[in-house]
């Protein structure tokens, strides 16, 4: 996506609860083992009492404080999730909005898997774009994965999930402060390998019907024994350098533009990273890479909005050089955004 002269991102928060399982603790308990634990290279996990969407408004609160009393309200408010909100039949975005009091902004739900976050955005960006009465967009995340219906830390395969919410606020720059500019955003699918998370399991009439818990192991290992890796390999390797050099051209910049600084990943294991991400981005520009989520771990929709927060709060870039932050969900989608710094 072209976003001309880029779009603000006026402020980035991200909610962590103040409990954490660590690595540690999980093989001592069983739950993994230490080559597990050694090819996943996270630390910890962060663990919620709360409900998620109460977490997305715990997020979208800090964020909006950040953007300042002056900062439009937001006229939309699009939340992403990856697992159960707390009602089986209900909207969690209409209840963010609730809680925040905008009761004129329109809100959307996104379950677009992991890349819901970045789809959000995308589409936040596609209505501010478009709509002159849209100001301001505000995009959360909420995910928290209770032992009752999902296993952080045996639920899949080189991933491990923790419990956090992200909101964004996003708008047109108007000669305010941001904390960053998103220059461009560009994204690719590959639908012909969405069964790695369906696998072998019939069409169910309700939720968690084919065993107590979620679990992606099951899904996986039915299409890698049915399919194999080879073809997931081999598209992956081919969209991530559609997703990076389209997000570059979208932005104005060639790919060895010095102002190109850092390229960051989803928060998944070191084992899933080399195999999967690495390859795919290896070459293409001249950023160095940054390994971010060790102590957080995958965090459902949110990976991307962690990361920009994450870069934005150490000072990983300096005034206006630009980061590449790639995001992916099953079915697959992978999204890659370039930001950049501001003053």
């Amino acid at each position: 996506m072209d976003l001309r002269d880029g779009l603000g991102i006026k402020a980035v928060r991200v909610w962590l609860p103040e409990r954490a399982d660590t690595a540690h603790e999980a093989v001592a308990a069983g739950r993994i083992d230490t080559e597990e634990q050694a090819a996943a290279g996270i630390r910890q996990l962060p663990v919620s009492d709360l409900a998620a969407p109460d977490m997305a408004v715990r997020a979208a609160r800090a964020a909006l404080a950040a953007a300042g009393p002056d900062a439009p309200a937001p006229d939309l408010l699009i939340h992403a999730w990856i697992h159960h909100q707390g009602h089986d039949f209900w909207s969690p975005a209409h209840y963010v909005a609730r809680e925040l009091g905008a009761h004129h902004t329109l809100p959307v739900g996104i379950q677009q898997m992991c890349n819901g976050g970045a789809v959000g955005l995308e589409l936040a960006a596609a209505r501010l774009l478009a709509d002159p009465g849209c100001r301001s967009a505000l995009v959360t995340t909420a995910d928290r994965f209770a032992d009752e219906g999902f296993d952080r830390w045996r639920g899949d395969y080189g991933v491990w999930y923790g419990d956090a919410a992200t909101a964004v606020v996003l708008h047109r720059p108007d000669g305010s402060p941001d904390e960053l500019l998103l220059r461009s955003l560009a994204t690719a699918t590959i639908p012909e390998v969405e069964a790695l998370h369906r696998g072998r399991d019939a069409f169910s009439p309700a939720p968690r019907w084919h065993s107590d818990r979620v679990d992606v192991r099951r899904t996986k290992k039915a299409f890698i024994e049915d399919t194999g890796l080879d073809v997931f390999y081999k598209r992956v390797h081919s969209v991530l350098p559609d997703i990076v050099l389209g997000a570059l051209a979208d932005a104005g910049l060639e790919p060895d533009d010095p102002r190109v600084t850092l390229i960051a990943f989803p928060r998944v294991g070191d084992k899933v990273l080399n195999e999967t991400y690495y390859p795919g981005v290896a070459g293409l520009t001249k950023a160095r890479s940054i390994r971010l989520g060790g102590d957080t771990g995958h965090l459902g929709a949110g990976d991307m909005a962690a990361n920009f927060e994450e870069i934005r709060r150490r000072g990983l870039l300096a005034a206006s050089e630009i980061a590449l932050v790639i995001s992916a969900g099953g079915g697959f989608t992978f999204s890659c955004a370039a930001v950049e710094m501001q003053q």
